[in-house]
This record gives structure tokens, sequence and C-alpha cells, in this order.
């Protein structure tokens, strides 16, 4: 798969459903406050947000990450627990489950709106998700997935948020993974919630284009255009991956140069100790071990066309059943913490 596996470096997303939701649920019942630096209510953690000027994204004070600090702390562990506050007091994005979708949106939005931030959200849900590997699954057909968008885009409303679309969907019409028989309905869904989703408000929308390692631009930019990235904000790059800011910069000025001048984000979740090297190359990409937490989430980046460097995979959650980690999606605590050893 032109030197990576990015299928299975979205694999988290079934375990993060249920997270989601519960977390939405807890947001819409009163359970955060904060402003400028405040104290968010939530897992004990004492979890603040960033400074609004250079990173306006949300932080999730009832993330996993924040409940394993409170809990390390309250056992007496309190170095571990500073470790894995490195990764608590970073937004992170909310990948928005099937399951009420417009209940989740509207949950993690007005928590942020509370707090002066923008909302940080993934949508992975397409039909024929995953083409069938760890993450497989996705909206059962068009009509649900649009129902989905629909959701998602009333939860949001005029408040504040960044969407990174749809991880290795256009991708995966580029390397052979999604039957041919599918393309035409899956450009049409990406273009319809580009157009959904970039009609609201605040709103702004970064449809997802792959990763440094997979292969070249000349590849996948007619595919981007055929899914509507002229009418998207931009791009994401490197999406649960382990490719260095530096490369993934490199990458994404060259796929720009080829569909308009189109700005990007980085996921710079993971990307400290740049790519795993060793073992079989169709499993690098699960679980790696010696990897570190990349730049923290911020829109102050080092090129023009980058808004943002993000972390849209959660750093601690397993890709899946490999190398000793748990279900892919579950807070895998040992991984959390070496990765916040860096």
């Amino acid at each position: 798969m032109y030197g990576s596996k990015p299928a299975g470096n979205m694999s988290r997303r079934r375990a993060a459903s249920t997270a989601a939701l519960g977390a939405a649920a807890l947001l819409l019942a009163g359970c955060s406050s904060s402003g400028d630096g405040g104290e968010d209510k939530g897992a004990g953690a004492g979890i603040t947000q960033q400074p609004k000027e250079t990173d306006p994204f949300w932080v999730n004070p009832d993330g996993t990450a924040a409940q394993q600090v409170a809990s390390l702390t309250e056992s007496g562990k309190k170095d571990q627990a500073e470790q894995i506050r490195k990764i608590a007091q970073q937004p992170t994005g909310e990948w928005i489950s099937p399951e009420n979708p417009e209940e989740q949106a509207r949950g993690f939005t007005e928590a942020a709106d509370e707090a002066g931030r923008t909302a940080l959200l993934v949508l992975y849900n397409i039909p024929h998700r995953d083409c069938g590997q760890y993450s497989g699954g996705g909206a059962a057909d068009g009509n649900a997935y649009r129902s989905f968008v629909d959701g998602v885009a009333k939860g949001i409303g005029d408040r504040a948020a960044t969407v990174v679309l749809e991880p290795d969907a256009v991708l995966h019409l580029v390397d052979g993974c999604t039957p041919q028989e599918f393309h035409e309905e899956r450009y049409d869904l990406l273009k319809g919630a580009i157009a959904k989703l970039g009609a609201l408000k605040n709103t702004k929308v970064y449809l997802d284009a792959g990763n440094a390692g997979w292969g070249h631009p000349d590849q996948i930019f007619d595919p981007l255009k055929r899914a509507g990235i002229d009418q998207a904000d931009g791009f994401a790059v490197n999406v649960s991956n382990f490719y260095t800011t530096d490369d993934s910069i490199a990458y994404g000025k060259q796929l720009s140069a080829k569909v308009g001048g189109k700005h990007f984000v980085v996921d710079t979740s993971r990307n400290g100790n740049g790519p795993y090297t060793e073992g079989a190359p169709d499993e690098r990409w699960c679980n790696p071990p010696g990897r570190a937490l990349g730049e923290t989430p911020t829109t102050k980046t080092a090129d023009p066309l980058v808004d943002a460097y993000l972390w849209v995979k959660r750093p601690g959650e397993s890709d899946g059943e490999c190398k000793g980690g748990p279900k892919a999606g579950q807070w895998y605590p040992e991984y959390a913490l070496k990765l916040a050893q860096g």
C-alpha cells in the first residue's frame, strides 16, 4: 500500500463511538464550563483550555486521558499522571458516531462555545468504510450517510467547528481498496457532505488526503477534485499516521499546488519520532513502539499554507489488537504513557 497501511491507521472507531456519545450526553447535561484559562469541571484532573490566540480548539475536560490523570493522581502515581496530562491538556478530535450524531455534535459544539473555543470534529462513517478491515463498517447506504451528515449539521448549527471529513475515503478510491461499483456514490456523498457542512456559518471542512508515505500527489489530486475539494476549506494530511511534520508539509504543499492552492491541516498527534521502520511493512502502522507525541495543536504553524497542527487521532487509543494492544479505539494506558514520555 505505497509504503504504509492507511486503512489500519483509522482503527479506533468502534470504541470511540461509545465514548463520543457518552461524552456528548455529559456535556449536554452541563458538565463543562470554562472561559479563557479557566478550570473545567470534569474528571477531577484540573484540565484547562489552551491560550486561544495560539490554539483556538476546545480541550475536552472529560476525555479518557483526563480520566486517567484523575485516576493516577488519586492512586498516588503523580509522575505518571503528569505524563498523561501532556495528552489530556491538548485538544483532540471528537469522532462522531452513527448513534445520535445530532446530539453529539450539539454537545461538543455547545461545550466548546461555552469555553470560547472551536470544536474539532471528525466524521468517519462513509459506507463500505476501511474495506472491511479493522475499522470496517460505516453507514448502511447513501441515504443513511446523508441523514448522518444532516444530523451533524443540525447539531453544529451556527457554532464554531472544524470538521475533518472521512479519513481514507478518497485514498481508498485510489489504492484499489474500495470496489469500483462504490466509487461514484462515494464521490457524490463526499461532495454533498462538503456542501452541507461548508454552508454552515462558522464551520470549516477539511477533506482527508492521505499521508506522505502512501504515494504521490499526482495519484490523488483528481479524485479530490471529484470529491468536491474546491468547495472545502482545504484538506487534511497524516491523519492517525506518524510521518514527520516536515514530510507532511512537503506532501501537502505538493498536493496543494495540484488543487488550486488549497490550505491544509496536519495531524501531529503521534509523529514526534517519525514513522516506525522495523518489522513487516503492513503492520508498522499498528501501535508501533518508540513513537512520541508531535507538535501540540496550534494555528501558529511553520507555513502559510498550513492552517493548523491538529491532534485528529487521540493519542493513547489503540490502533488494533496488535503488539499487545486492546481492540481498536480502546484506551491503551501503557502505550499512552510511552507516547507522552517520548
